[in-house]
Formats: structure tokens, sequence, C-alpha cells
């Protein structure tokens, strides 16, 4: 059984995706998983929040796609325990440019990460808020997409073009790509509108959304800055309870 290939998308910034990428790898491996992440968004802040230095880096997922270097040259651990990862840098910008004219330009993650998809329960790719053809190599190599959804007034705005996004991946690029669920996240209880968002999604996809819920934190909006993830910098906090949950959540999911 190879390790499991879960991308965390949506084209939409500021729904908690790299929050949630960075979290989910770190709770997976507290809970004993062997865990990669991979920074496939050119802002690198999954890199920065798990304390990577992203000016010093010279190989990461740049040039992976480029097939330039092999994963093993790129892969650095991070300050979260059994969670390692292929960094990013800015310089990714321009992969989309340069990949444009080759053949097979969807399947250039997937291919390079052939040699090491036994090597991890599970590998997580975080990625740009764009549908491009990063987010394409990303969904072609995935096993399964999580899709952060803010609870706030837009929340479902833009939902419809990446899930027929993910159709098209799935008829044309990786029939077997799944949706491993619908995380609601940023939410607030007191809220009307938060609760109202719930509802809503509930309603519109019932099994498809997590139990869990990423509540507002304050704690996961800072832990980044000190390149940690919520279980390392507060273990105790509200944020680092409901990624635990979700990553059981997930472990539950494909261990039937």
């Amino acid at each position: 059984m190879h390790g499991k290939f879960i991308a965390i998308a949506n084209q939409k910034g500021g729904v908690g995706k790299t929050t949630t990428s960075v979290n989910l790898a770190a709770s997976l491996g507290v809970l004993e998983k062997k865990v990669l992440l991979i920074d496939a968004d050119p802002q690198a802040n999954a890199s920065s929040g798990l304390g990577i230095d992203i000016e010093s880096i010279s190989i990461g997922t740049y040039q992976i796609l480029e097939h330039s270097n092999t994963p093993q040259e790129a892969i650095i651990a991070c300050s979260a325990p059994n969670v390692w990862i292929i960094p990013s840098h800015i310089d990714l910008v321009a992969i989309e440019i340069e990949l444009v004219d080759k053949e097979n330009r969807e399947y250039m993650l997937k291919q390079a990460l052939e040699s090491i998809k036994d090597d991890y329960d599970y590998i997580i790719i975080d990625c740009a808020p764009s549908l491009g053809l990063l987010t394409l190599n990303a969904l072609t190599a995935a096993d399964s997409v999580v899709i952060p959804i803010q609870c706030e007034y837009f929340a479902l705005e833009g939902l419809g073009k990446l899930l027929n996004t993910i159709k098209s991946v799935q008829k044309i690029h990786n029939p077997d790509l799944d949706i491993e669920g619908l995380l609601l996240t940023m939410f607030d209880s007191r809220l009307r509108l938060s609760n109202q968002v719930v509802e809503e999604v509930q309603k519109h996809f019932s099994d498809m959304v997590f139990k869990t819920i990423i509540q507002r934190n304050v704690k996961l909006s800072e832990a980044p800055s000190f390149g940690e993830s919520i279980i390392n910098f507060d273990a105790t906090s509200r944020g680092a309870t409901n990624y635990l949950s979700l990553a059981q959540e997930i472990i539950k999911k494909n261990s039937k």
C-alpha cells in the first residue's frame, strides 16, 4: 500500500489552505504517521510556517517539477515531528510558463513523486490559490482532495468552478481522484452567518463534509510567524484540538 496523496485545494485565497496543510501534516505526524508535505505554492507559506528559511532553498518543488532534481534531494526535515517537507520558493511562479510547451505537462509532479510514494503514510500537497498548471499537477498526482471552505458570506462562490475542475481532472488525467472532504474553516459560533454557512454546506454536500470544523483561533494565526505548527506552538489550543480531530477523521476514513 503506497502513501496516500492528499491535495489541499481551493482557488480562493485566504480560506485556510496552508494552515490546513501545515497543521494536518503536523497532526498526522503526532499520531505517529510518517508525513511528507509538498509546498506547491510560490508564496512558500507552508515552508516558512514550518521553520524553513526559504531564502536558503536551492532545491524545492520547482526543481522537482522540472525533473532537474529528484524528490530525495529536495526533502528536508522541519520543526514538526515525523514530518518532512519539499519546500517552495518564489521561483515556482515561472513553472506555469515553462511547462506550457512540455508534453504530459499535467503529469510532471506525479512522475517525479513516483520514486517516494512508498516512503510515507501521507503525502500532503499545499496548492496555490489558482486553478493553473501547478494545481492541475497536484490534482493529477493526488489520490484525493481536501477543500477548505471559509465560514463567511461568499463561502460557496467559486466552489462550483473547483468541482468542475476536479471532474475534468477525473475524466482526463486521474480517474481515481476522490474528494476526501469539504473542510469548514474559520468558524465563529457567535456569528449567525458562520452557522448559516455550516448549515448550507452540510445541506448541499452532506456526506462530503468533514465532521470536524476548524474554529477561528488566534493561536492558529500566530503559529506560522514562529515557524511552528499549532501542535508545537500551543498543543492545548482549540486550533490544535481541531486539527488533531481532523487527522483522526482522515486516518479512520482511510483505514477502512
